[in-house]
């Protein structure tokens, strides 16, 4: 049996360090940071700020990524293999496309680092410190960017709060932190400066770390530690995230593009070695042909595209935290969100305000006005509308006429919050929120009269909220019992314009929606309907809890809206739909999102969010508009589609040179191309689709959601990879047979002829292959396939066709060449007319 005392033992010393400070006096933690109950002077923060290791990708971790592909190992691993054999023209030409790859995606990751960090500044998170001027200051509290507080400061938090940094709690009132991030615990769970310590370190009450969320109450603690020194970062040190979509795409393509590669080169080993009797010569060939299977520039195609979607989307003003992120979007078929803020215009109203029968009476509005007053937490559009309605004086009469004593946060399980006021020797308790709670906590209400009137409301699509208090003596302890209701409070938050528009759009795309909110089912239902959401089935949020998992699969795929759902509920239905196979997006902008968010295969989030939503998502929408999301969703596909043009396109032609190689090995006393040129011809076709990012997609590609699909790449290859072989057979023939290119003395023409065809048929297939129809490509794609192209015919006549052991073909060949380019194309649009006609689908 494990005891507490041997898990504090395994701590490390970090940990061991903090647990101290958490059980130590205050005065002895300030001692031990060089701290001040009074804050550190701006000086002093200043000062060890210097010192402090900033966090970000160093040039040698940006290196190992660009490296750490499966594709440029292999290129390696098959360079090494000329080094041992003493070709330097082979070794020198991997090297280069090593050099040349490695060295794209290093620019790349450099370049989005630069676009990510120019966009961050438009979503950076704050944090509360109190610091003094100099150090005969009075303490001041005042907002700086998290990456500005040091070790010493003194930090204060609020609900909705991203912590920044692992801290010692010095006060706390219903402070509970959301530690799903380091825990997957998914309760909050409460923290207090009076604890002791606990077996676990995250279990120690009287601590909060780095990346954890403030879900009720206010606190101030003090900094023990930042950046890469927090438990936060050294988990993010010590451990690798789970795979994107993105990257389990990459992977799954890779390992297909190996399986052939493990089938074709052994064959062609074989053969060659066989005929020719050399089989020195016949391993150099193989290993030229694995080059030539090798996407070595996949990974840079990949980052290209992503990066340049993430600037495209920074226009639409859509911030891209997660580059993989934007192709997830793209694949989305499901976007769960709460209405509040995205459906409607977060611009709320108080309409209404009416005593228990429902006449109207402002005595309501005015306690609520209280709660708002003297509460802590963040301020929201309910909060302003309450403020805005009783006037500017009222905020002046409620500090001179009441004490504030103590404040009792909202919580998701409770649905309500109260403060607890002092006037006149009087305690007063105000208590507001779901009319459900409130008013089982008023005995002699009339419920019933109470249900109807917020049925009423709830039908004109308005948010209700009860109010009750109590009036007495002070006594020790607040409860929320025993309470007199007061009446009611109604808001409307308007649907915005451009919603309905924008649902439609994203059902053109293949993307449903989902609400997810707090509000009554009335509410939501009045709001979908605006909104043009079909509304088949409406859950409670009870439901969600009752159900198993089996059961919420089948509540998931019928429903449309859930309402009265807590944090974990909306995580669990997140869950649910992405366990039935469904690539899910969430929005929400609020604490109670932050486990969707992480759930979601996309999180999303809007600028105003709360720090803790912003910290969780994936995607920020710098404008709470639904139609901002629908042009990401277009731009996510258009990625993709770019992407996978290269993947098909480059390994089904790959595939047909091999095939190629393989049958003119068994027939011809020669090799039909040697290894340096097989691997020259693939460096100058990956160099010219470097320019696909930049290419239209099909309005078709971009209706329905797109994933990676590696039985797609197998099907294209079966199919496309032996039509290009065909017509390198058919060059074959017309070299041997017709010009007369049939002794090895001819083979350096041969070797140049072939050369040409075969790179000139990869780059114009790719004009033919790129969309379900023909149409003009982007000019960078003509400009690209044009260089190339011309490199491909001018390299037998240059100087290095001398090296490269190529001659300059006959003039009787250019005929060939351009009927059977001319016939390959129009073969490759037939078959692509026919495959489009099976299988209703293009890439």
């Amino acid at each position: 049996m494990i005891t507490g005392t041997d898990l504090r033992a395994a701590d490390s010393p970090a940990e061991r360090h903090l647990r101290e400070l958490a059980t130590a006096a205050p005065l002895t933690v300030f001692q031990r940071l060089d701290g001040s109950p009074r804050g550190l002077t701006e000086r002093e923060a200043t000062d060890r700020l210097t010192v402090v290791p900033r966090a970000g990708p160093a040039p040698g971790a940006r290196l190992r990524t660009a490296v750490a592909s499966p594709f440029i190992l292999l290129l390696a691993g098959l360079g090494g293999v000329f080094v041992l054999v003493g070709d330097a023209r082979g070794w020198v030409t991997v090297g280069a496309m090593v050099v040349v790859s490695v060295g794209l995606r290093w620019w790349q990751q450099v370049r989005s680092d630069r676009v990510l960090h120019g966009l961050r500044p438009r979503t950076t998170s704050t944090v509360t410190v109190r610091r003094r001027a100099d150090a005969g200051s009075t303490p001041l509290d005042r907002e700086v960017p998290v990456e500005d507080i040091v070790c010493g400061d003194l930090i204060c938090l609020t609900a909705g709060d991203v912590v920044p940094a692992d801290a010692r709690l010095l006060t706390a009132r219903w402070l509970t932190v959301d530690q799903a991030v380091l825990s997957g615990e998914q309760l909050a769970v409460r923290k207090d400066p009076r604890a002791g310590d606990a077996a676990g370190l995250l279990d120690v009450a009287s601590l909060c770390f780095a990346g954890t969320s403030v879900v009720t109450g206010t606190a101030t603690a003090l900094v023990l530690a930042t950046g890469p020194d927090t438990r936060s970062g050294a988990l993010a040190a010590g451990g690798d995230r789970p795979r994107s979509t993105v990257e389990q795409g990459v992977r799954s393509v890779g390992w297909t593009l190996m399986r052939f590669m493990l089938v074709m080169v052994p064959i062609v080993l074989a053969v060659n070695g066989t005929v020719s009797g050399d089989w020195s010569q016949a391993a150099l060939f193989a290993v030229a042909v694995a080059v030539g299977l090798t996407p070595e520039m996949l990974p840079v195609i990949v980052t290209t595209t992503l990066a340049r979607g993430a600037a495209n989307l920074a226009r639409h003003d859509v911030v891209v935290k997660r580059l993989d992120a934007i192709q997830d979007l793209g694949g989305m078929d499901i976007l769960c969100l709460d209405k509040t803020g995205t459906l409607t215009e977060d611009r709320v109203v108080l309409l209404r305000s009416v005593d228990v029968d429902g006449e109207p009476d402002d005595t309501a509005a005015e306690y609520a006005h209280l709660v708002v007053h003297f509460g802590s937490g963040p301020r929201s559009g309910v909060d302003d509308a309450v403020a805005e309605y009783v006037g500017q004086a009222q905020p002046l009469l409620a500090e001179a006429l009441y004490e504030r004593i103590e404040e009792i946060p909202f919580d998701h399980e409770r649905r309500r919050e109260s403060v607890v006021l002092r006037r006149a020797g009087e305690q007063l308790i105000v208590s507001w929120g779901d009319p459900d709670e409130v008013v089982a906590l008023c005995p002699g209400a009339p419920a019933a009269r109470v249900r109807e009137c917020v049925a009423a409301h709830e039908a004109y699509g308005l948010r209700v909220r009860a109010v009750a208090v109590r009036t007495g003596p002070v006594r020790g302890c607040a409860t929320e019992t025993g309470l007199t209701l007061v009446g009611l409070v109604g808001f409307a938050d308007p649907v915005r314009p451009s919603t309905a528009e924008a649902v439609r759009e994203l059902a053109a795309h293949g993307v449903a929606v989902r609400v997810l909110t707090g509000d009554s089912h009335r509410v939501a239902e009045q709001v979908c309907e605006q909104a043009g959401i079909p509304v088949r089935e409406i859950v409670l949020g009870h439901r969600i809890d009752a159900a198993t998992d089996h059961e919420l699969g089948r509540i998931v795929a019928r429903a449309t809206v859930f309402a009265k759902v807590n944090p974990q509920q909306k995580a669990r239905i997140v869950g649910a739909l992405r366990d039935a196979g469904h690539c899910v997006g969430f929005l929400g902008d609020g604490v109670n999102d932050t486990l969707a968010l992480r759930r979601a295969d996309v999180g999303i989030c809007v600028d105003s969010s709360t720090p803790a939503a912003r910290d969780a998502a994936d995607l920020v929408l710098l404008r709470a508009d639904l139609a901002v999301l629908a042009r990401g969703v277009v731009e996510g596909r258009r990625t993709l589609g770019n992407t996978m043009k290269y993947v098909k396109i480059t390994a089904a032609s790959n595939l047909g040179n091999v095939i190629s190689v393989l049958v003119a090995s068994a027939v011809l006393p020669f090799l039909p191309m040697l290894p340096v040129q097989l691997m020259i011809q693939n460096l100058l076709y990956d160099a010219a689709q470097l320019a696909l990012p930049w290419d239209r997609v099909e309005r078709v590609y971009l209706r329905r959601p797109r994933r990676w699909d590696a039985g797609g790449l197998t099907r294209f290859m079966l199919v496309f990879g032996p039509l290009s072989s065909l017509f390198d057979l058919v060059t074959f023939a017309a070299l041997w047979f017709v010009l007369g290119l049939d002794t090895p003395a001819e083979q350096a023409v041969f070797h140049a002829a072939w050369f040409t065809e075969a790179l000139l048929s990869q780059l114009l297939v790719v004009l033919v292959l790129r969309g379900h129809r023909l149409r003009m490509p982007a000019w960078p794609v003509l400009a690209a396939t044009g260089v190339a192209g011309l490199a491909a015919v001018a390299l037998p006549f240059s100087a290095l066709a001398g090296p490269l052991m190529m001659a300059a073909p006959p003039p009787s060949f250019v005929p060939w060449l351009v009927a059977i380019l001319a016939a390959y194309l129009v073969c490759a649009q037939l078959a692509k007319v026919a495959v489009v006609r099976h299988t209703r689908r293009w890439l």
